[in-house]
């Protein structure tokens, strides 16, 4: 039995007794059943993305509108309206062109942001981030070289320790810059 040949007690009845005359005409339709089911498993298809993989919206999507999910998921494309990702992770690639209100677990921003961040964990704004909006976040981490205009409040959620909450505003169109901690 071939790889492609159905096993003998999968055939129908007639294919099954073995004379020459059904013989050859079982070889003849299990070889045309081989070859539609050749043809039909060569034709190219797209891999599916491995398990737990983040789903990618492409740098040639636009989606105006409100986007949800549950799952993590990167942004290449272009997104007008609203983005929730409650308890997931959000990367904003580097073509990653976002005019959103945005709430999730988790927010990297590698491309622009223009609207107000909402996480329920960290916010990090790369060297080749820029934001223009408001985030709110218990961390905050914005890169050397980054871009940031807007007001950050990392206070926490209610029944949590606000030992470590803080509000910090700023306004600079200019990119971030480290300090090297010298007079």
């Amino acid at each position: 039995m071939s790889l492609w040949q159905k096993p003998e007690h999968d055939r129908p009845a007639s294919s099954a007794t073995p004379s020459s005359s059904s013989s050859s005409s079982s070889s003849s339709s299990s070889s045309a059943s081989s070859s539609s089911t050749t043809s039909a498993s060569s034709a190219p298809h797209r891999e599916s993305r491995a398990p737990g993989s983040p789903a990618t919206i492409g740098q040639s999507v636009q989606i105006d509108g409100e986007l949800t999910g549950q799952e993590d998921l990167i942004i290449d494309g272009k997104i007008e309206g609203k983005i929730t990702l409650h308890g997931h992770h959000l990367t904003i690639g580097p073509n990653g062109r976002i005019n959103a209100e945005v709430h999730a677990k988790s927010v990297q921003v590698n491309g622009e942001v223009s609207g107000n961040i909402h996480a329920d964990d960290k916010v990090e704004i790369s060297p080749s981030g820029s934001v223009n909006g408001d985030i709110t976040a218990p961390r905050v981490a914005l890169a050397d070289g980054s871009s940031f205009k807007g007001s950050i409040d990392m206070g926490r959620k209610p029944g949590q320790s606000s030992s470590r909450g803080s509000s910090v505003s700023v306004n600079r169109d200019v990119p971030i810059a480290a300090s090297s901690g010298k007079s």
